[in-house]
């Protein structure tokens, strides 16, 4: 009889997380980019981001889940950690509503739930409904796992032993937190402890302080998972992560001294149980919004004291964060964040190998390959966390912003390339040579480098924007430097037949340069064409080569072989 009750307990848990997981999964996946775009156009305004905060963890049925996209969304800055303040006390009211639904007896209709979810997953075509239908099944295993657990611990409500130790929390209030902190870590979901306790409750094995003391615990552990994530993010998102454990553990803090009276006003409003408990969950958060709400302003400038900015290049990538990897549109927006780094960097490039090219200095050659360095490393880290994206089960729209963005990256790694094996090298045989352009020489050149620089900068700015305006700019300009080139070529053979000395002893670099420039003009329309042109890679085929149909793709990577 015990080992069929451990089973099942380990059972019903198993059912509670998976479902979870997957109506998590689901819902990220339907709500995708339109989720980010809401969190970035409401931001704000404070009581709408604690009503989208709550609304998008009701989705969810995870605050950790939310907090962690905030991580992802203020790694990207996207939202700053002012905007996320609102949103994160909103999360935490949001997880109240599981409990709420736990108490109204929705584990009754469970599995009417998980068989609907089944059979809108079996018989739909689109991947859109597919997800719905994911979405449906895990709330339906989530309940049953619920119900699965309610059913296998009911004999316990007689053991004097399980009696005992949830009475003996009542007296440790310090234990009890502990105990639910460390259990909520470890299952990533306060929801999950908070409906165990639930359960516990309407079995009558666990008193209403002791309960209200665990809730402490089960709302402080659900933070810490937020943490972890923001460890290898930017400073600003570990504000955010840092926000939500204060405000957690401030609540308790507050509410402590006064659970006794807690649980007596608890106990007028409802006689049962579970509501009891659900009831303490709800207004232990509703009272942390209401109490901090006002003053996130001033808690914000507050993480900016005890987590000041850090200092200093790593050479590890900025936005990139690993965490939001299983959330591919997030994912790609942060990718994107880290792209427009990469183009920053080698527009940096650009601007200073025209110094160099003037007048030769060691110093300003080594920034420029430390710069290149840079490059060099961020793109190896973006284009490996693009790879890993892909992976995921990906709409088609996400696909190919995802290798739109591999493609971007790969001919802003060729640009910094020429700069350093072709620019540079040009410049110091210029340098060590003393070689001399002649006047006319020296204006063409200087006209074509700043037509391939300006050009370069348009390429930065429709990487950010997309701009149909700047694209069609770019695309004149292309044909400007071309036409530039060729003209250049003819006005040097000219010159040389004519027998001038400067452009005679300045032949070699002088073309070379023009093919430096040229080769960098040719990436530089490689990333408008890739940027905007649909048919530059074949995405639907790629698509359906790359994502299968079964709905457990967004949990199982992709081994895919090309021969």
């Amino acid at each position: 009889m015990g080992s069929v009750m451990i089973l099942s307990v380990i059972g019903g848990m198993g059912l509670l997380l998976y479902g979870m997981y997957i109506m998590s999964e689901a819902l990220q996946k339907i709500a995708g980019h339109r989720l980010r775009d809401a969190l970035g156009s409401i931001a704000q305004n404070r009581v709408l981001s604690l009503i989208m905060g709550a609304l998008i963890t009701v989705l969810f049925q995870s605050s950790t889940a939310t907090t962690v996209i905030l991580v992802g969304l203020v790694n990207a800055t996207i939202i700053t950690l002012k905007q996320t303040l609102g949103i994160i006390l909103g999360a935490d009211i949001g997880t109240a509503v599981t409990a709420q639904l736990i108490a109204l007896k929705v584990t009754e209709i469970a599995l009417p739930v998980v068989g609907f979810g089944a059979i809108i997953i079996f018989f739909a075509k689109r991947d859109k409904y597919r997800r719905i239908g994911q979405a449906f099944l895990g709330f339906g295993l989530l309940f049953l796992g619920l119900k699965i657990m309610a059913d296998a611990m009911s004999p316990l409500r007689d053991s004097p032993f399980f009696t005992n130790l949830f009475l003996h929390m009542s007296d440790n209030p310090l234990l009890a937190i502990f105990t639910a902190a460390v259990f909520t870590f470890l299952v990533h979901s306060s929801a999950a402890t908070i409906g165990i306790m639930m359960v516990l409750a309407m079995q009558g094995m666990l008193p209403l302080v002791s309960a209200i003391y665990l809730i402490y615990g089960a709302n402080i552990g659900t933070s810490f998972t937020a943490v972890l994530s923001s460890l290898s993010s930017t400073r600003e998102a570990q504000r955010v992560a840092a926000a939500h454990v204060i405000f957690k553990v401030a609540g308790v803090l507050l509410f402590l001294p006064f659970s006794i009276p807690f649980a007596k006003l608890l106990a007028s409003v409802s006689s049962d149980p579970g509501f009891q408990v659900a009831n303490a969950h709800t207004f232990f958060n509703i009272a942390i919004a209401v109490i901090f709400l006002p003053f996130t302003n001033y808690f914000a400038v507050f993480l900016e004291k005890i987590l000041p900015a850090k200092k200093g290049f790593t050479g590890e990538p900025i936005y990139l964060d690993d965490s939001l990897i299983g959330t591919p549109s997030i994912a790609i927006g942060l990718a994107l964040k880290e792209v427009i780094y990469i183009s920053d960097n080698a527009l940096n490039m650009l601007k200073e190998v025209k110094m160099v090219l003037e007048s030769y200095s060691a110093d300003r050659a080594e920034s420029i390959l430390k710069l290149e360095n840079r490059v060099d490393q961020h793109t190896l880290a973006t284009r490996y966390y693009l790879t890993r994206i892909l992976r995921n089960a990906l709409s088609r729209e996400d696909f190919t912003r995802c290798l739109r963005l591999i493609n971007i990256v790969n001919e802003l790694e060729k640009i910094g390339d020429v700069i350093e094996k072709d620019l540079l090298y040009l410049a110091e045989s210029k340098e060590i040579n003393n070689a001399k352009f002649s006047e006319e020489g020296k204006r063409e050149l200087e006209l074509m480098y700043n037509n391939i620089y300006k050009l370069a900068n348009m390429v930065n700015n429709i990487i950010m924007t997309n701009d149909s305006r700047t694209t069609y700019e770019a695309l004149c300009l292309q044909e400007e430097i071309t036409d530039l080139e060729f003209r250049s070529r003819i006005s040097h053979i000219q010159r040389l037949s004519k027998g001038i000395s400067e452009s005679e002893n300045s032949s070699a670099i002088h073309l070379e340069l023009i093919n430096a420039y040229l080769r960098i003009g040719q990436h530089l329309f490689q990333i408008i064409e890739i940027a905007n042109d649909p048919e530059i890679l074949d995405t639907k085929n790629m698509h359906d080569f790359y994502t299968g149909d079964n709905i457990f793709d967004a949990a199982v990577p992709k081994q895919v072989t090309k021969q």
